[in-house]
């Protein structure tokens, strides 16, 4: 299996988690699946391409490179339900988010197949995630995780109606403090072309929810962000920058909302 993430390393006291950006899966995985699991359409599109002006803010940027079908980063390792009582997908899925069986007859994994996914994919992801976070909470006093994902507007299987364009999860409050909350959302207010919410449907993955430490200083949080404000939601799942040009400017302002409210926070031991 190649090395299943890629690391940028950055100044500023921000690292931001693509877990779902990639569409790769080994050979022996794909030869497993259905037509429906190799065309990856729960993939997070084009997430690194919107997100391009990270490097001049100075974050640290880890992404994955093997598609969430391999294995789900977002996931707890011993897969338990993000939202108990509603419908979830787990740490290697066997549908789509449309309900398709992403392997054919015999071929979904199990025991020591899920276990090796655990250890050569899920487990390098969050321990760099883990050391990065925790290197840069050694040099700022202070650490800003920012995991960005996207999802179609409408997926029935979740939510009814057309998702919010911005959905932020902290969580319900655990993984970050409130005032930079607060900062997210006057953005958001102030952006009236796109509708939003905090802690809705989406309240944060695991990765929100275990690196999030807002009492020792590292405030976790994630972006939901629907897939209509910036790209076609259907095959070829074509990047639009005639969209793009709208959103991009306000992740950016709430990036740089939330660093500068980070910059601003007392540090932490």
């Amino acid at each position: 299996m190649t090395v299943p993430y890629r690391f940028n390393a950055g100044r500023a006291p921000l690292l931001v988690s693509l877990p779902h950006v990639e569409t790769g899966i080994p050979d022996d995985i794909a030869a497993c699946m259905t037509a429906a699991g190799r065309g990856v359409p729960d993939t997070d599109w084009h997430v690194d391409r919107l997100y391009d002006f990270l490097d001049p803010l100075g974050a640290s940027v880890i992404a994955a490179t093997q598609s969430r079908y391999v294995v789900d980063l977002n996931r707890a390792p011993d897969d338990r339900p993000l939202y108990p009582g509603a419908s979830n997908t787990g740490l290697c899925p066997l549908t789509t988010f449309d309900g398709q069986p992403i392997y054919a007859d015999g071929g979904a994994p199990a025991g020591a197949g899920i276990e090796e996914r655990r250890e050569t994919c899920w487990r390098p992801y969050h321990d760099r995630l883990r050391e990065e976070l925790a290197a840069i909470k050694a040099r700022h006093g202070v650490a800003l995780l920012w995991d960005a994902h996207s999802i179609r507007s409408r997926v029935p299987r979740f939510f009814e109606g057309r998702l919010p364009d911005l959905n932020f999860g902290t969580a319900g409050g655990a993984s970050a403090a409130p005032g930079l909350l607060s900062r997210l959302e006057a953005v958001a207010a102030d952006a009236s072309s796109y509708s939003w919410v905090a802690n809705g449907r989406f309240k944060g993955g695991y990765i929100t929810r275990a690196y999030g430490d807002p009492a020792r200083g590292v405030h976790a949080v994630q972006l939901e962000l629907s897939q209509i404000t910036y790209m076609d939601e259907d095959p070829p799942f074509a990047f639009r920058e005639d969209l793009a040009a709208g959103i991009r400017p306000v992740l950016r302002a709430l990036v740089e909302a939330a660093l500068r409210w980070v910059e601003e926070a007392p540090p932490r031991v």
